[in-house]
């Protein structure tokens, strides 16, 4: 009841108090039992006005400078990943302007490290670590290395080309790139931590220590990677330091160079006509490893009077080709590095293995010139199928594309003593890029471009042209496919001096005694043949 004064009686205020009470306590009630939705807070309100650290609203891309960062990050990735596309189609076809004097696989596995570099850098952004951290600055420092290794030693510069050094600079710039990243998003968190928590966050969850432990184990296999790259091209720039006994000459509209090597002088004979010139075409591994030894013995003891070789583009100091390259091509570039060194003919042409298949080319295009051939456990050209195999042009990608780490090549220098001479034509030079991407543009074209060539040389060649077939007795017996194209090969002229079974040589005949006193015997009478 109302008082005189407009009051309220007590028993009035004391039910009003009541019902207030029982108001504000069935709010919270009402509040907990209210559906959850879009606007509703994740972590309740802090009472001093700062939000939790775990509220997702308290992040390092509230800043703008830390998404701008972002941002170029997925640029740079998405131009790198567009480098590394042309870099391998470059393996297989060179575009324009493209071409690199070496193998390309050292470009590809840069850029390789570029892309899952920024593709790790992405993934853990927003996890900041001093490990990253620490990890980022090892692997630019390593690049950085790297890019004054290809800068400073002049083959090596001449062989990656703009291609190669572009790609280690480009590498070099995003591993420090990284870091900066890296620092930045550091620094965001902390000041959205500070400005919204009212503190710097110290402890971190499962999740992101998680994430910090497999950003780290990823980024320590990529230094191991980087650290292998960088030994390899110290390895590189002290096997450039080797020269070779011939020139090189630049070929095929200066896109690369040819090495050209030549022993004795050019002599006559009784009738006033030059002596023959032996022209060696080496096999399946460089010259300089397998047949130098007897064709030099050769010279020595007066057998022949002069003799050149070269090394086919990717052996031992011959650059790389572009891509694709077949056995005409380099065939072609012969004739030109010949020219260039003023060589001329008559010439006899000397080649084991797969190497008869390029002499065979060259006879055909210079029928005037060559004075005989001499196979030597010779490839015929219905077998290229066996060298042609996309099992064997797999593997040698997947070979080429991890040669840059040189695990092998560094394994033969620590432990087993190989020197530049292995690395560059002897025992490892199966190892190294440049050779690895000779055989692979062999193997693309070896049943295409170089089987019509050859088919087509078979056709051309004079059939006057004296012949000599030497074969290997290890392999005729066992393989009779072998057997009966060694004995079509001796069909490839007219004029068959001599076909010989060498009984117990292998497919380099010249490894045993037999085999070599007979390929020198054989040798002198072509030479001599009139």
């Amino acid at each position: 009841m109302v008082s005189l004064w407009g009051s309220k009686s007590g028993d009035e205020q004391q039910n009003e108090a009541d019902s207030t009470n029982n108001n504000q306590q069935s709010q919270p009630q009402s509040r907990q039992t209210r559906e959850a939705d879009e606007r509703t807070r994740l972590l309740p309100p802090r009472s001093d006005g700062y939000l939790d650290p775990d509220d997702p609203a308290v992040s390092p891309y509230n800043l703008f400078s830390v998404r701008a960062v972002r941002y170029v990050c997925v640029l740079f990735l998405i131009i790198s990943f567009l480098w590394w596309v042309l870099l391998l189609v470059s393996i297989f076809v060179s575009p324009p302007m493209m071409h690199s004097r070496g193998s390309g696989f050292f470009d590809f596995s840069f850029t390789t490290l570029t892309v899952g570099n920024l593709l790790i850098g992405l993934l853990f952004f927003s996890t900041p670590s001093r490990a990253m951290e620490i990890s980022s600055l090892i692997i630019a420092a390593m690049l950085l290395l790297d890019m004054i290794i290809v800068l400073a030693v002049q083959r090596l510069r001449s062989e990656e080309g703009y291609v190669g050094i572009a790609t280690v600079i480009w590498a070099t710039a995003m591993a420090l790139y990284n870091v900066m990243s890296d620092r930045v998003v550091a620094w965001g968190k902390q000041e959205e931590e500070e400005r919204l928590t009212g503190r710097k966050e110290t402890r971190r969850s499962v999740r992101e220590w998680c994430a910090v432990l497999t950003a780290t184990t990823i980024m320590v296999i990529m230094i191991v990677i980087t650290i292998l790259l960088t030994a390899t091209l110290i390895l590189r720039s002290r096997d450039a330091s080797l020269k070779p006994p011939g020139k090189r000459y630049y070929v095929d509209g200066d896109k690369y160079k040819l090495h050209l090597a030549c022993v004795g002088n050019v002599t006559v004979n009784a009738d006033g006509k030059k002596i023959p010139t032996v022209l060696v075409e080496a096999g399946e591994y460089p010259f300089e490893d397998t047949m130098d030894d007897w064709i030099y013995n050769s010279y020595v003891n007066g057998t022949i009077g002069r003799y050149c070789y070269y090394d086919r583009p990717g052996f031992a100091w011959s650059d790389n080709a572009p891509s694709p390259h077949s056995a005409g091509m380099t065939s072609d570039a012969l004739s030109e590095a010949l020219a260039r060194a003023g060589e001329e003919g008559p010439w006899v042409l000397v080649s084991a293995g797969v190497g008869s298949i390029y002499s065979r080319i060259f006879s055909s295009r210079h029928v005037r010139d060559v004075h005989g051939l001499f196979l030597i456990d010779g490839l015929h050209e219905d077998l290229l199928h066996r060298i042609a195999s996309p099992t064997r042009g797999f593997i040698l990608w997947g070979r080429g594309v991890i040669s840059p780490l040189g695990y092998d090549r560094l394994f033969g220098a620590i432990f087993k003593g190989r020197t530049r001479e292995d690395r560059v034509y002897g025992k490892s030079a199966y190892q190294a890029g440049k050779f690895i991407k000779a055989k692979l543009q062999e193997n693309l074209v070896a049943g295409s471009l170089t089987k019509n060539e050859v088919s087509q040389a078979r056709n051309i060649q004079t059939p006057q042209t004296p012949l000599v077939v030497v074969s290997s007795g290890i392999e005729v017996r066992k393989d009779n496919e072998w057997e009966r194209k060694q004995e079509d090969l001796t069909k490839i002229t007219n004029h068959l001096i001599s076909w010989d079974v060498v009984n117990r040589a292998p497919h380099q005949v010249w490894l045993t005694l037999e085999g070599r006193t007979l390929l020198e015997k054989r040798l002198g009478e072509l030479v001599r043949t009139k």
